[in-house]
């Protein structure tokens, strides 16, 4: 497979994602993925290397190639629609890594962060369901 070209904006914006510490794994494994066959390294290369199979470099290679960032994102999957739209999940997100409870805690509980942001206190807490990541509340 030719090697994947990279203007200087778009490796910038994948070097930002690679290097992050608060995306999720998955979204900076896929951006390390891509400016690694910008580089010019071979799929068997870099599956090797970052302890993958060739198909999934060779799937994220190509994605990044037809959609650009948005193809590093995982696709939408049948099933229940979700209740909350993403402002109000990234909202949820938010407050809980980044402010305090006003009642003078040092974090939030379970109940604390659903009576703030008006959702049910079994949709925010992480442990509610076993589907879910505790650390980005993404199953909202």
């Amino acid at each position: 497979m030719p090697p994947l070209v990279l203007s200087e904006d778009q490796a910038q914006q994948l070097r930002a994602l690679a290097n992050s510490r608060s995306l999720p794994h998955s979204i900076v494994q896929r951006a390390q993925i891509v400016l690694a066959c910008g580089a010019g390294e071979t799929n068997t290369a870099i599956a090797r290397r970052m302890g993958l199979t060739g198909m999934t470099v060779g799937k994220w290679r190509k994605r990044y190639r037809d959609l650009g960032l948005e193809g590093l994102h995982d696709e939408l999957r049948p099933g229940r629609p979700r209740t909350y739209e993403d402002d109000k999940v990234a909202e949820v997100i938010n407050r809980a890594l980044q402010t305090k409870p006003t009642d003078g805690s040092t974090q939030w509980s379970a109940r604390s962060l659903a009576a703030a942001t008006g959702i049910s206190k079994t949709t925010v807490h992480p442990g509610s369901r076993p589907s879910q990541c505790s650390r980005t509340g993404r199953s909202i």
